[in-house]
């Protein structure tokens, strides 16, 4: 393991829970077993799924409204069965859509100058919804908003299929018939791809307007619920799910090859039986985990197809739904990264702030790139119609300086593909090099290297390249060979590990740049009665062979040799100071020693 940290703006990112009257308290989350998150939050509500009697309700919570809810509040009905899965649309603060157990997909409106502070209590009156979809045969499960179109609805039912709806229209104009239970889905960037978990324990990426499987492959072999969550614009997913031991994994997969496996392997995380709830954060390349039963949410940075824990808020209240706020609704005079809302003991909703530690007070330019402006960039019939486009995007610089932000359009980050490194045989004595043909840039492995790589390759075989040292020879240079002198001197005659201090006290006296104890006046000492001691016999210890293990051996780059050589004269100077502290300490036990024989006289 390297001694060296990993360098990471957001290793220090730590959660930091809200005050009790921060909180919204009197909640009551639904009990209905079905997996999904239980609430969603947006720029100015929060929405939760509410245990109410006569048929389905949720509940729609402003941010403003924290501390103790009243007893009676207005509720979101229409469902006659209880509400599983709500979504808010992206494009509008104030639609959300829900899912129910009676197969309808219902889509409000928040009334304007919404609260649940209604005085006096007749007034209080529920709202309904503005139209319901009626499409699937059985229960509606999950809901999702398109990221890019505006009124285009995606929603999976026990019927196996997601249907994809023109919610203006009240139409459904795609589905995608599936071979079994769908646990859960996510769209990618552009949202011309769906990608879906099924209870089948397969992976698939389907084409959402041909309607055609892009990718399929077995994901994880666990019995209980997997997720899926897109990685930004990489064409890359991470699911959550279990192992046949009913392991907690996470695992990275291309988009483009889900039969070849995970990349990477699986990640195992514990044993614990919650299912893990993903969120990422395309902004901050941060994956948040937060698992149903317990209260802690793990958080990741994903960089070159690598997941690279930073850290985990630790909390002894669990939770059983977890919700996330828009980038832009975060209070960046705090360094906020992300916020999220999460349930306790399904009677209050709690936020937690992630927070990267920071004294500055000015805008943090690094850890706030451009993020998604909640503008549409098509019409549901153009999306339909086959169009394709990218989110548009804001400046957190303007929010943060309490402007107005004006969106623009995003451009596609294309994903660099690493070039694979191979051992190349030297060319025999005499021989001319042909000159290497490559269409991408060959990557540089070192510093030192940068600067050839923007040489032409003709020009690059010209030079004679100095080949790289060897580090036994390294190892024979001169300054290295008079410090293992030295040691090797200090340390003479061998004294073994089990010796006692006073042979190791002998050795230091020979060497000559070491002081010599001074000369003590001789005592005259009393025998002293020693008793044998009483011994036990020991029972004999039981030894397993260890099985060797084959080291694995890695060429030295000159960087890493310069390190080495670096590091191996620390380590002698620091073998000659502790010898030295040795010596001082037996000088002392011995004065020590004699002034008790002194005394006992």
């Amino acid at each position: 393991m390297s001694r060296f940290v990993r360098a990471s703006k957001y290793r220090h990112v730590y959660g930091q829970p809200s005050k009790r009257e921060f909180c919204y308290d009197n909640i009551r989350v639904s009990n209905n077993a079905w997996d999904s998150n239980l609430i969603k939050a947006n720029s100015k509500y929060i929405s939760v799924n509410w245990e109410a009697s006569g048929g389905g309700a949720f509940a729609v919570i402003p941010l403003t409204e924290s501390g103790k809810l009243p007893d009676q509040i207005p509720l979101f009905r229409g469902h006659t069965g209880p509400v599983l899965d709500t979504d808010w649309n992206p494009f509008s603060d104030d639609i959300v859509a829900s899912a129910s157990d009676d197969g309808k997909v219902g889509i409000w409106k928040v009334p304007e100058n919404f609260t649940l502070l209604v005085d006096p209590i007749e007034d209080l009156q529920d709202v309904g919804p503005l139209a319901k979809l009626s499409g699937h045969q059985r229960k509606v499960g999950h809901v999702n908003f398109h990221p890019v179109a505006n009124n285009v609805l995606a929603s999976s039912s026990a019927d196996y299929t997601i249907k994809l709806w023109d919610i203006e229209a009240g139409k459904a104009k795609i589905t995608l018939q599936q071979p079994d239970l769908i646990t859960s889905f996510a769209f990618n960037y552009d949202g011309n791809l769906i990608a879906t978990t099924c209870r089948d324990k397969k992976i698939r990426v389907w084409d959402t307007r041909s309607q055609t499987i892009v990718s399929e492959g077995p994901g994880h072999s666990g019995a209980k619920n997997s997720r899926v969550v897109w990685l930004g614009q990489d064409d890359r997913l991470a699911t959550t799910g279990f192992s046949r031991l009913s392991d907690r994994q996470i695992a990275l997969w291309n988009t483009t090859d889900i039969a070849a496996g995970p990349v990477g392997g699986f990640y195992h995380l514990d044993t614990t039986a919650g299912v893990c709830m993903p969120y990422y954060d395309d902004d901050t390349k941060c994956l948040y985990l937060a698992g149903k039963g317990d209260g802690n949410i793990r958080y990741f940075e994903y960089k070159d197809d690598e997941l690279f824990q930073l850290s985990e808020y630790q909390s002894s209240d669990p939770q059983r739904g977890i919700a996330f706020l828009p980038k832009r609704a975060l209070d960046m005079h705090k360094n906020e990264v992300v916020r999220a809302f999460k349930t306790v003991n399904d009677s209050h909703v709690e936020p937690i702030s992630f927070i990267v530690p920071r004294r500055a007070e000015t805008f943090q330019m690094d850890i706030y790139p451009d993020c998604i402006a909640g503008v549409p960039s098509l019409t549901a019939d153009e999306w339909f119609g086959g169009k394709s486009a990218l989110p548009k995007l804001i400046s957190l610089e303007a929010l943060f300086e309490g402007e107005e932000a004006k969106p623009f359009e995003a451009t596609k980050v294309e994903k660099a593909t690493p070039t694979p490194t191979s051992t190349v045989p030297a060319p025999a004595p005499g021989a001319v090099p042909s000159p290497a043909v490559s269409s991408s840039p060959a990557i540089a492995s070192s510093p030192a290297a940068a600067s050839p790589a923007a040489v032409p390759v003709a020009s690059r075989e010209s030079t004679p390249v100095e080949p790289k040292k060897d580090v036994h020879e390294a190892l024979k240079t001169a300054s290295v060979e008079s410090l293992l002198n030295k040691a090797k001197e200090s340390d003479e005659p061998a004294v073994p590990i089990n010796r006692a201090l006073a042979d190791e006290a002998s050795a230091w006296d020979q060497a000559d740049d070491e002081p010599k104890v001074a000369d003590v006046t001789p005592v005259e000492t009393k025998p002293v009665e020693t008793k044998p001691m009483e011994t036990q016999p020991v029972e004999p210890v039981e030894t397993k062979p260890v099985e060797a293990k084959p080291v694995d051996t890695k060429p030295v780059e000159s960087g890493d040799l310069e390190s080495r050589l670096s590091q191996l004269e620390a380590d002698v100077q620091n073998l000659a100071r502790q010898l030295q502290t040795k010596s001082e300490t037996i000088s002392k036990l011995q004065e020590k020693v004699a002034s008790l024989e002194s005394s006992s006289n």
